[in-house]
């Protein structure tokens, strides 16, 4: 594990890595580890990252938690078809585009952004087949109507079998 590092540097010999954890190091950018190819989780949560760069080449990236960043949009996951968990909760980001190519995402952490539109997530997240939970509390789409909420997402997404903490139970058959 390391620790206090403001730079990611020196990691050129952890050819083999598959789990990296940098949370809470205030790292601004994440360069230097491209050559981590078989790289399966990637925690940089806590930092000061305003944008995703530099994992195009992490082909077997399974799970990114950043969290608690600065990040405005997600972008940079173009390459990263086998991420299956995306924790992008308590940053800034207003839209869910770019996620299409993102076809295994199982779990959508998406919690204290500024998503509002009900809409938007299902044009994103519909065709998801393997998507079975979502976190979208304190979003302006919860927020709006915390109510209406958890049946707009589940008529939007069908799929989804928990919403933030809670289990979905079946809709009633008529």
């Amino acid at each position: 594990m390391l620790t206090e590092v403001q730079e990611i540097e020196n990691l050129d010999t952890l050819t083999g890595l598959e789990e990296l954890w940098l949370g809470k190091n205030k790292i601004t950018e994440l360069k230097n580890i491209s050559h981590l190819s078989n790289l399966k989780i990637l925690s940089i949560q806590s930092n000061r990252l305003p944008q995703i760069t530099g994992l195009s080449n992490l082909p077997n990236l399974e799970e990114l938690y950043i969290s608690h960043n600065a990040l405005t949009e997600i972008s940079g996951l173009d390459s990263n078809v086998n991420l299956r968990v995306l924790d992008i909760s308590n940053n800034k980001i207003t839209h869910l585009a770019n996620i299409g190519p993102l076809e295994h995402l199982e779990e959508l952490w998406a919690s204290s952004n500024l998503l509002s539109s009900f809409e938007e997530v299902e044009r994103e997240l519909a065709k998801k087949k393997e998507l079975n939970t979502v976190y979208f509390e304190m979003n302006p789409l919860q927020l709006r109507s915390p109510a209406l909420y958890r049946n707009k997402v589940r008529l939007g997404l069908p799929q989804i079998q928990q919403i933030d903490a809670s289990m979905c139970q079946p809709f009633p058959l008529f």
